[in-house]
């Protein structure tokens, strides 16, 4: 960014570590310059839930210290970030986006939050969600809905459920944000909002402190300006979590050190035009022309018909969904004059009807299409598709009772894969989002794929929103 303005409201987590590292600024302006972003426009984008003033500038100060004394811990000590009200910080309340819960603080720090911390990154608040995660237009009846930064005229979705994670980083009130992906959640506003988001494997990174929807599908991940910044957070929170021992097993993935590797020689396989029936015709033209510098730089893409339609994928995935959901929130749905959203409550009964028999066959069948998945991803470096078909919608014409945002996403978590969104472009000044879809713990290979596309384009796929200049 060249422009004063822009740099400091929507400077990438990297450029902010440089600039820092070259002394042309320092954590507490940074730290400053973000609370006062929030106090001046949240009040319309109501991303944060909370934020914490005196916690973060101690800390700032504190990283100014160590920069001053030549020990500094790397890039990011210093930067702020976000993280979504389903994780836990100590002495503060996790809400989840509902007035369900009790409010009681927390006793300890989320696990990922404090691999962050551990590396200087300043914890400036926490940011809206769909109310318990459960819901992809990240619309929230009882916490209030964060509102898409590149519509001021027209209420718009934000993507859910990590709805003010991408609402915040979008409109520059903060570099960086933690969200979840349980079917798309962090995916989801990613694309609608603009920004770079990761569905880490589950597994790679910690679930200790985070508040369960599915825990079999439940996944944490960075949401940002840039790949590089995605990469560069993913190495400061992969790690293994006595708390969650999906990560028991895990191995160091090194994100950064193939980041720039590009896509020479790789095969990208894509679904075939039937499998792209509901993308709109704006969501196409942007597809075609990111997979068409894919192919500039070397790549080869394969056009396959997937083994499942969208639709087979979507309804199994849910169904997984809702059964675990019932289990972690079903007694908020069924206490006595419960407060629980009604669309939310509709949800959570869905699961209620899914009896031990039939979960276990989905257990099965979901096995059963890995394999199947497995034997379409061969030959293939990486699976790619529109983030999602459509651009964000009115918050107006919204039906809470369908959506479309998890023709793509769903199918991830349901495969246990890893997949990156990253922005190719607007649509009628909306963005528009591509989906990188890799195996299990090939994270970084999606970060090297679409930091081939961001180098291409001239270093960023971020484009801010109108009307957002800094304070």
């Amino acid at each position: 960014m060249t422009d004063e303005d822009n740099f400091s409201a929507f400077a990438t987590v990297a450029e902010l570590g440089r600039a820092l590292a070259a002394g042309k600024t320092s954590s507490v302006e940074i730290v400053c310059r973000a609370l006062a972003r929030v106090a001046a426009h949240d009040g319309e984008l109501h991303a944060f839930v909370m934020t914490f003033p005196e916690q973060a500038l101690a800390a700032a100060e504190a990283a100014d210290r160590r920069r001053q004394e030549g020990a500094a811990k790397g890039l990011l000590d210093g930067i702020p970030f976000a993280a979504k009200d389903l994780l836990a910080v100590e002495g503060y309340p996790t809400m989840a986006g509902s007035r369900a819960l009790d409010g009681k603080p927390a006793a300890v720090t989320a696990q990922v939050i404090r691999r962050l911390t551990d590396v200087g990154m300043v914890l400036l608040g926490k940011v809206q969600t769909v109310e318990f995660a459960f819901g992809s237009w990240g619309t929230n009846a009882v916490a209030g809905t964060p509102l898409n930064p590149y519509d001021r005229a027209v209420p718009r979705a934000p993507g859910g459920s990590s709805s003010g994670s991408g609402v915040a980083v979008a409109a520059g009130l903060v570099p960086a944000a933690l969200g979840t992906d349980t079917t798309g959640s962090i995916r989801n506003p990613s694309g609608m909002c603009g920004v770079v988001g990761l569905k880490t494997t589950a597994g790679l990174v910690g679930r200790g402190g985070l508040l369960p929807l599915a825990s079999t599908f439940d996944s944490i991940g960075p949401m940002v300006r840039s790949v590089e910044d995605a990469a560069l957070m993913l190495a400061a929170m992969e790690g293994r979590d006595a708390d969650d021992s999906a990560t028991a097993r895990m191995t160091p993935t090194f994100p950064l050190a193939g980041l720039d590797r590009g896509v020479a020689g790789m095969r990208l396989r894509i679904p075939a035009e039937a499998d792209m029936a509901s993308v709109a015709p704006g969501i196409r033209q942007r597809f075609q022309a990111a997979l068409a510098d894919l192919e500039s730089l070397g790549a080869t893409i394969d056009q396959r018909p997937m083994p499942q339609s969208t639709e087979a994928y979507m309804t199994h995935a849910g169904d997984i969904l809702a059964a675990e959901a019932w289990r972690h929130i079903g007694r908020y749905v069924e206490a006595p004059g419960s407060v629980v959203d009604p669309a939310i409550r509709t949800r959570a009964l869905k699961g209620k009807t899914i009896d031990g028999a039939r979960y276990q066959e989905l257990i099965e069948t979901r096995r059963a299409r890995q394999a199947e998945f497995a034997r379409y991803m061969e030959g293939a470096d990486a699976f790619l598709t529109p983030t999602a078909p459509i651009t964000a919608p009115s918050l107006a014409d919204l039906d809470e009772g369908t959506t479309t945002l998890g023709t793509y996403s769903r199918l991830v978590n349901l495969m246990d894969m890893a997949a990156l969104s990253v922005p190719v472009g607007l649509v009628d000044g909306l963005p528009s989002g591509l989906q990188i879809v890799v195996r299990r713990f090939h994270d970084p290979l999606a970060l090297a794929i679409g930091r081939a596309l961001e180098v291409k384009r001239g270093g960023s796929l971020f484009d801010p929103p109108a009307g957002f200049a800094a304070p």
